[in-house]
């Protein structure tokens, strides 16, 4: 009898030219889709920026998240506009300190979790990136989407790296600044590789998701050494987020914001687009 009720509403329906009723189910397909993927990246590269250029792709994903933070009187109207800019991320920072966040988990990056309550009957997460477990990796700690880049580069490269620093070590090395604090970081020695290994090895990792450079004496107090960060690693401290924003830019992830001193690879690419060829 049901299905026969169904069945004559559609019908009624259709023959008086009006809509149909929805059902709860397709009433939630039809929210619009952000995509972690896609905020992640405007998050890292727009706050970086001299202006309030868009990172391309971004800008309906970003305006999802925005639209959602000024319905929580968290961002005014005016920046509500695809730009994830420093005001953007200091709403979202205080988005995730009202869910119980702190430190680097409050830092303004987007999150699964958060992301998924903030859009709470406004939006659907699409292309969720997760930094996995903490695992232990040549002696150091790393999680496992950090891994995973790692190992591919190694492939590539057909010799494993050794590894002198890893993520979540927070006041490890104070000429770090804070950047291996979270997660998505490491830093590779170099000792006994040649100039043009180096150069290698530092244009491998970036081919396969990360803000990579070899870092000289010169800089800063500290030895010759390749740091890397992984680009979108959800779990970014501030420093290595502004890192990966900054090698999107042409930088070289110094505090001077030097122009970039590594070799060249054409079109910059996450994790996951490597993946995707």
């Amino acid at each position: 009898m049901l299905r026969k009720v169904v069945t004559l509403t559609a019908l009624a329906a259709a023959a008086l030219g009006v809509a149909a009723p929805v059902s709860a189910g397709a009433a939630t397909q039809a929210l619009p889709a952000a995509s972690m993927e896609a905020v992640l990246k405007a998050a890292q590269i727009d706050p970086r920026r001299a202006d309030s250029t868009q990172t391309p792709g971004a800008h309906d994903s970003v305006l999802l998240v925005e639209q959602a933070l000024q319905a929580k009187g968290l961002l005014d109207a005016k920046y509500v506009d695809g730009y994830f800019g420093t005001t953007t991320i200091a709403a979202y920072s205080q988005y995730q300190k009202s869910l119980g966040y702190t430190g680097i988990d409050a830092s303004g990056l987007p999150g699964r979790t958060s992301l998924e309550k903030l859009g709470a009957n406004r939006y659907t997460v699409t292309a969720v990136i997760a930094a996995g477990s903490h695992v232990t990796y040549h002696g150091v700690t790393l999680n496992t989407r950090t891994k995973a880049m790692l190992v591919a580069a190694e492939g590539l490269l057909g010799r494993q790296m050794s590894l002198t620093q890893g993520s979540y070590n927070p006041g490890g090395v104070d000429a770090s600044a804070g950047t291996h604090d979270g997660g998505g970081t490491f830093d590779v020695s170099v000792a006994g590789l040649s100039t043009a290994t180096r150069t290698s090895v530092v244009k491998t990792l970036r081919q396969v998701g990360f803000a990579a450079w070899l870092r000289t004496p010169e800089q800063a107090d500290w030895g010759y050494h390749i740091h890397a960060v992984a680009i979108s690693d959800p779990d970014l401290s501030s420093g290595a987020q502004h890192q990966t924003g900054d090698y999107y830019l042409g930088l070289n992830g110094l505090a001077g914001r030097g122009p970039d001193d590594g070799p060249a690879v054409n079109p910059k690419k996450t994790w996951e687009e490597y993946q995707r060829g």
